[in-house]
């Protein structure tokens, strides 16, 4: 754990291969009962965007490492009211332990981990999602033992999920497709960093063709169409996305054992079918579970623990 103590998670290129790897494994072991972790410190949740499973589950790891947090609504802190980012993080710096954002842009959260004296952790931005990864890189091993060779592939749009899918399984081995409409394609440059941090060991594929991403994959991903702030442009894009709905006969093209993820929160019979979403390959709520753990793993070894 101490590799990692007092650094920030801005996106998993933070991390190297060995410290992801340790990462997860912490996280088996946390969540087993293998090993306890006590760190009575003080997490501040700074969240600009809705949610239900970041929030909930960065509170409660928190509170089971003996730890507390303040929810730092920027409805009713100087946040709201225009207080440069460097002011508020040099503040919060003095009164908390860690820190957790989520917001817009990643050049916010990069600013705030400039001035903060504190562990910065991104909780989502419009461009990279890194704790989602934690939760989903530990359902893979759960279910299939290790991440060596396997393929995941994410339909849908090229957004923040793609992001950082490609950079997560580039770092463990995992083969990682991405099938997109042409228009939705994830950032040029984020595809070339994620094959440079493969160093051949795994595949990074874009593709416009679902049957091909789907072809024999151990796992099968998708997101909602439109994510927070693009609610306007919901039912545009239903028709171009329809392709690329996880749906029954897209799974019958996936490998026997293949499960199905889902970083939630779903549109069932959008982007993923009812009966697939709650099909017996669906492992959907154990990945959001392990949003619980795998943060945990995160809070733990950051922070100094106490024992």
């Amino acid at each position: 754990m101490g590799a990692l103590q007092g650094r920030d998670l801005l996106t998993l290129t933070d991390l190297t291969r060995e410290e992801l790897r340790d990462l997860l494994q912490l996280a088996i072991d946390l969540k087993t009962g293998t090993l306890r972790v006590h760190c009575q410190k003080t997490l501040g949740l700074l969240f600009s965007k809705a949610s239900t499973r970041t929030r909930v589950s960065f509170s409660t790891a928190m509170f089971q490492l003996g730890g507390q947090v303040i929810d730092l609504n920027p409805n009713v802190t100087q946040v709201g009211r225009g207080e440069p980012i460097a002011d508020t993080a040099r503040v919060l710096s003095r009164y908390l332990d860690v820190l957790a954002i989520r917001t817009f842009a990643q050049a916010d959260l990069v600013t705030y981990a400039e001035y903060a004296d504190i562990p910065v952790i991104n909780a989502l931005t419009d461009q990279f999602h890194p704790c989602q990864i934690l939760a989903d890189l530990l359902t893979l091993q759960e279910n299939f033992g290790s991440l060596q060779g396997l393929t995941l592939s994410y339909f849908g749009d090229g957004n923040n999920m793609a992001h950082s899918l490609m950079l997560g399984c580039a770092l463990t081995g995992v083969n990682v497709r991405i099938a997109t409409p042409a228009a939705y394609q994830p950032q040029a440059d984020i595809v070339e960093l994620a094959t440079h941090l493969s160093q051949g060991q795994s595949q990074v594929l874009v593709t416009q063709n679902p049957q091909e991403a789907a072809q024999g994959a151990q796992a099968l991903y998708t997101d909602v169409w439109a994510s927070m702030g693009q609610e306007s442009e919901s039912l545009d894009r239903i028709p171009v996305f329809q392709p690329y709905q996880v749906n029954e006969a897209l799974l019958d093209l996936a490998d026997s054992t293949a499960i199905v993820l889902h970083c939630l929160p779903a549109h069932r019979d959008e982007e993923i079918t009812a009966a697939v979403l709650e099909g017996p390959q669906s492992r959907v709520w154990d990945q959001a579970e392990n949003r619980l753990h795998g943060q945990k793993a995160l809070l733990a070894s950051v922070l100094e623990p106490l024992s």
